[in-house]
């Protein structure tokens, strides 16, 4: 399969791309697209033969579930059972936005997109090429980040080709994500609501509009047995070829643990990764150094943090090792990436 490739520009939309695009996705073809959080790859979320080519392409177990896509709360009547009062609430604040509600399904949104499941999670993006393309491909688009499974989400069109190249047939360039970091996922059908996945609309943001607002266990639970209610929480996900390892603890004390881990390594002969930040890159001593941003605006460090993990797979190093971040705001989700990447290998120092 030839994967044709369009650049795309949000702020003057090519409608004639836009329509191919669309009419590959009704036809129950795969384009992967650019939203605010990642890419992603999508496909005709109420067709199940479409769902199947999503989890073919990526090599994505069948019982990870996608996400669906839409562009008005109109659509979200069609594909839920109800919807209460509470996403209400918080559709009205964080919709169009990086969150992803679950909710009980309708009879229309098959299991192959569910994946299995009764519930069905769904957002609706501030992309503006997103969005065209959700309206141009009947409404409702299923799209998990378009990477191979397991691997660092795409957070720029390069990334896509480098997956995905060959086993879908376009992808619409529209440059970097803005956010970097996959939405927050909420479920909506239990009370209090829960969130799955952490992103950029936060724990507190939550609970300022809804109360109290629990976080699942599962988030730390690696070796769980039960089918997983939304994405990224059951698999390895976001890993670089290299082993990973988290350093945490005070700052110097992390250098130096940082420092004497990669000096052993490269004593072995190993190439080592290192990933600091702005305030912390001058105090490593040797190993291929990457800055991930400033720990003044973590919305930088969420930013560049998958492109860090792919440079490092083109640098061929054996290990990386990584400060910890805060568990505060958007670091939280940082965090929560990095773990899983890592395996949850952690050093405290």
């Amino acid at each position: 399969m030839k994967t044709i490739i369009n650049k795309i520009n949000d702020r003057q939309l090519n409608s004639d791309i836009i329509k191919k695009a669309g009419n590959i996705l009704r036809e129950g073809g795969l384009v992967a697209f650019p939203t605010e959080t990642v890419y992603g790859l999508g496909a005709d979320a109420l067709n199940e033969n479409a769902a199947k080519k999503i989890y073919a392409a990526k090599g994505r177990p069948s019982d990870n579930p996608l996400i669906v896509h839409i562009a008005d709360m109109e659509a979200l009547e069609k594909i839920v059972r109800d919807i209460p009062d509470a996403a209400r609430t918080v559709a009205e604040r964080y919709w169009p936005g990086p969150l992803t509600m679950i909710f009980n399904k309708s009879s229309v949104v098959p299991y192959g997109t569910t994946g299995g499941l009764d519930t069905v999670a769904v957002r609706m993006p501030s992309h503006k090429v997103a969005c065209a393309l959700i309206e141009a491909g009947g409404g409702y688009i299923a799209a998990p980040s378009a990477n191979t499974s397991g691997r660092p989400s795409p957070t720029k069109a390069e990334h896509v080709k480098e997956d995905m190249e060959g086993k879908i047939e376009m992808i619409l360039d529209g440059g970097t994500v803005e956010i970097g970091l996959e939405s927050t996922i909420l479920d909506i059908s239990v009370t209090p609501p829960m969130i799955l996945r952490p992103g950029a609309v936060t724990k507190e943001m939550l609970e300022e509009l809804l109360g109290e607002v629990t976080v699942d266990n599962a988030l730390l639970d690696e070796e769980g047995g039960d089918p997983p209610k939304a994405p990224g929480m059951k698999y390895r996900h976001y890993a670089p070829k290299a082993k990973l390892c988290v350093v945490e603890g005070d700052g110097e004390a992390v250098v130096k643990e940082i420092n004497r881990i990669a000096d052993e390594n490269i004593q072995k002969g190993n190439r080592v990764g290192i990933i600091g930040t702005q305030e912390s890159i001058g105090a490593y001593l040797n190993g291929v150094v990457k800055c991930i941003g400033t720990r003044q605006d973590e919305t930088t460090i969420a930013n560049h943090l998958y492109a860090v993990l792919r440079e490092f797979d083109e640098e061929d190093v054996d290990c990386i090792l990584s400060e910890a971040f805060s568990g505060d705001g958007i670091g939280n989700a940082v965090m929560n990436r990095l773990l899983k990447a890592a395996g949850h290998h952690i050093i405290q120092v």
